[in-house]
């Protein structure tokens, strides 16, 4: 084969595999590799860059936009390097003068069929064609630029926004709806130069299955997809004087907002972010960890009354595993693929929820506001917080809970518009009445740390003296890091303590010791990503291990909040677990690290909800409908 540069010679076949592997020489750099691994991965392991648009580690390689190209010595044809598995001994070459001539070609052809201006695309300055455009050298497009075609192209009606001028048919979130998220609401239509990627019935993203994930965002190279908008709502509302507006921060984006001012992932900024959004003009920044506490007393209490049910003889209907209720897109999968479980989901809100109910009640007669004056702006890792805030069961009277719902990304363009520099401000707290938070509200933004949170109040209620956050979470390592799925089965102890006052608050409760669950051995499954949620939820209609579960947590985005659909871009399991790492340090760093024992948390129990957790009261306002209540044993 010609390839217009030095010529290749034959292998040496006499050492072809070491210890099960196989030589590879990428432009005369040799390495050993396990057999199957790709020219693309052998090349990255070496330092040796080879371009890609098409290719994404979270999902399966394609080869479809043809970037990758290299010399295999002993093929005709090019071959692209993140399919070509390698099996025997193979020499490569990646830079040759042919590769680089049609890797521009391939380049200048995707050009030509994405349309639009970079300057006011969502994706500037994080494009990935954009980037490559500039690596190689391109300042004019060789064969033209269609034109913007609206009709069947724009997709601006949901919280996802698609944008077909700007595609380039290399199908990322195609595969990441299919095989990351097992949902496939997105595909290719037509043939050759006429194909498009649509929702299968060629309607709107809305109506269609989608749960608002999105992780088709995330992987997106282009500015095809992105997150709706809505930065200039809450600029309107800093700029009323009639309103008041508050916002809530959660721990994941505050873990990940310093990649959007150049910071390696992992630099928490939490408390220079509070200094901003003074900056920005909010009346009161709060922390969404207080709420996560909140919502670890109420799930956690819900947990105990299901428990009773199941082990005194199941009359109440209140059916086990529990599943964790914070992730909004995991609440519409189980709601459009499994409604017979639904009876499964814990009645509580997300901490988001909670947080802007208490705003429109508690806080609002706190502070005299008049809440129809009031905006409730949470800054999340989510885009499907967007589509939680809507729903119409997170209102309360005649209010929605949380007005708006901002994303990492769109908190960091408010602040690059206002001037903002983050890295460089000076620290400072949240706002009273709700600036207390603990450590186990932080965790909630790492997957497993919903049940290590839950876990660390169940265990202590029960056996009635302090435990250690850290030697409990040695105990259950096993629900921390990146496995699709986790389990776990924890012992309590024959040891047990006393009912405590928070929970013999509530007088309809049909246990008033711990007798029946001392010695129990709790069983816990946590997942991350819908592709796992299925094989979980599977296994459970088949009757298998999960369904022998007491409680689940469920996550619809890989690594849980950390890897949100509304995060800083580009992400992988590198960078969510620095993220995870900054969350962990986060929760090491607080005084007080359970829920039980946050004391604005004890104090909404004396004041608000009198009658204790799983309460009508508490249900009224912190739940989306009233739990069973399970068979009483009380004389």
């Amino acid at each position: 084969m010609e390839t217009g540069g030095e010529e290749m010679s034959d292998p040496e076949t006499a050492d072809e595999a070491i210890g099960g592997r196989v030589r590879i020489t990428i432009d005369g750099i040799e390495s050993m590799v396990p057999p199957g691994t790709t020219i693309l991965e052998a090349a990255q392991g070496c330092g040796i860059k080879i371009p890609t648009l098409c290719h994404h580690a979270d999902v399966h390689p394609a080869g479809v936009c043809r970037m990758c190209l290299v010399e295999v010595e002993g093929q005709r044809a090019f071959q692209t390097a993140c399919t070509f598995s390698v099996f025997q001994p193979v020499r490569v070459r990646t830079h040759t003068p042919r590769i680089r001539r049609a890797r521009k070609h391939v380049l200048e052809l995707l050009l030509s069929e994405h349309s639009g201006d970079c300057c006011s695309c969502s994706k500037n300055n994080n494009c990935e064609l954009q980037a490559l455009a500039a690596e190689f050298g391109i300042e004019r497009r060789r064969f033209g630029q269609t034109m913007d075609v609206q009709c069947g192209k724009i997709d601006s009606g949901g919280y996802i926004i698609r944008d077909m001028n700007k595609c380039v048919l290399c199908r990322r979130c195609v595969r990441v709806c299919a095989d990351l998220q097992t949902i496939g609401v997105l595909g290719p239509h037509g043939r050759g130069d006429e194909t498009v990627i649509g929702t299968f019935r060629a309607g709107a993203l809305i109506e269609t299955s989608c749960i608002h994930c999105g992780q088709c965002v995330n992987r997106c190279p282009t500015g095809a997809l992105r997150v709706r908008d809505d930065t200039e709502r809450v600029w309107e509302a800093i700029s009323d004087p009639r309103k008041h507006v508050v916002i809530q921060t959660a721990p994941a984006p505050r873990a990940a907002i310093g990649e959007e001012f150049g910071l390696p992932a992992g630099a928490a900024l939490t408390f220079e972010l509070n200094t901003a959004l003074k900056l920005c003009g909010f009346d009161k920044v709060f922390d969404t960890n207080f709420s996560a506490d909140l919502t670890i007393i109420e799930e956690a209490t819900e947990l105990l009354l299901r428990l009773y049910d199941a082990l005194e003889g199941g009359k109440g209907g209140m059916p086990l595993p529990q599943f964790s209720s914070c992730s909004p897109g995991w609440i519409k999968y189980v709601e459009r693929f499994y409604p017979e479980y639904l009876a499964h989901v814990s009645s509580a809100k997300s901490p988001q929820q909670m947080f802007g109910a208490l705003m429109k009640t508690h806080y609002a007669r706190l502070e005299r506001v008049d809440p129809a004056d009031m905006v409730t702006v949470s800054l999340m890792p989510c885009s499907a917080k967007k589509f939680e805030c809507d729903r119409p069961e997170m209102r309360t009277g005649a209010f929605k809970d949380v007005d708006i719902s901002l994303t990492t990304r769109e908190l960091a363009r408010m602040l690059k518009e206002a001037g903002i520099w983050l890295p460089g401000l000076r620290r400072s707290d949240f706002d009273a009445p709700f600036g207390t938070a603990t450590g186990s509200g932080v965790v909630f933004g790492a997957t497993g740390g919903v049940t290590e949170s839950a876990l660390r109040t169940i265990f202590e209620l029960v056996i009635g003296s302090p435990a250690d956050p850290d030697a409990l979470a040695g105990k259950v390592s096993v629900i921390r890091g990146f496995d699709g799925i986790k389990y776990l089965e924890f012992s309590l102890p024959e040891e047990i303590g006393r009912l405590p006052a928070l929970l013999t608050r509530n007088l309809d409760l049909p246990f008033s010791d711990w007798n029946w669950i001392r010695g129990a051995a709790l069983k816990f499954a946590v997942y991350h990503g819908i592709g796992n949620a299925k094989k979980v939820m599977d296994d459970i209609k088949g009757g298998g291990r999960f369904s022998k579960c007491h409680f689940i947590e469920f996550m619809a985005c890989p690594g849980g909040c950390l890897g949100g659909g509304g995060q800083p871009i580009p992400a992988d399991n590198t960078v969510r677990a620095r993220r995870a790492a900054a969350i962990y340090a986060e929760d090491k760093s607080y005084a007080v690290r359970k829920a039980h024992e946050n004391p604005a948390i004890l104090e909404i129990y004396e004041k608000i909800f009198k009658e204790g957790p799983g309460s009508e009261p508490a249900h009224a306002l912190l739940h989306t409908h009233y739990t069973p209540r399970c068979s009483s044993n009380k004389p």
